[in-house]
């Protein structure tokens, strides 16, 4: 008779892990981007990290939670970091008329305000998904971000896009 092997007392499961510190890794990234849905995102980032490197994870070298806050400001750092390189993108790019004719012609005047309304963030991740019909990962290779985070920065562009067509009409 073979007795199970014991595991030690560190091997908690990663998901209670995640569940334990969850709210102060959100906090935390709260308190770096000074946003809430910023926030959430990287949090939903630095938790897929987390999980693919569960593995390697060594408490002798520090806790938990700090291992966790660790990751999540490296992914807070990569975001502002693409951000700042998007941003000097669009600078460089064409000018904004121009993009934004591309962008609505042949849409009723409604949608048209209502998509001028959005920010070039929200308009870009609508452009991938709905207009080039990119799924989740390929629009995520583009934007450079998880396909979780796609479909929540999606979710949300077209939760504004409704409340302003609906205000507009």
């Amino acid at each position: 008779m073979t007795l199970p092997r014991r595991q030690p007392a560190w091997s908690a499961s990663f998901a209670t892990t995640a569940e334990e510190h969850l709210d102060d890794v959100y906090a935390y990234l709260v308190y770096l981007t000074r946003d809430r849905s910023l926030a959430e995102d990287l949090a939903a980032d630095t938790f897929e990290k987390a999980l693919k490197l569960w593995k390697r994870f060594d408490p002798a070298r520090g806790s938990a939670r700090t291992w966790l806050c660790r990751i999540a400001r490296t992914t807070a750092l990569d975001w502002f970091r693409a951000e700042e390189r998007r941003r000097r993108r669009e600078e460089r790019s064409a000018a904004p008329d121009r993009l934004d004719a591309g962008f609505v012609e042949g849409l009723s005047p409604e949608l048209e305000a209502a998509l001028r309304e959005l920010s070039a963030g929200e308009r870009e991740v609508i452009a991938l998904r709905v207009l080039l019909e990119l799924d989740n990962d390929e629009a995520a290779r583009v934007l450079g971000i998880s396909p979780t985070a796609v479909s929540t920065r999606l979710s949300r562009a077209l939760k504004k896009l409704e409340e302003k067509v609906s205000i507009h009409v």
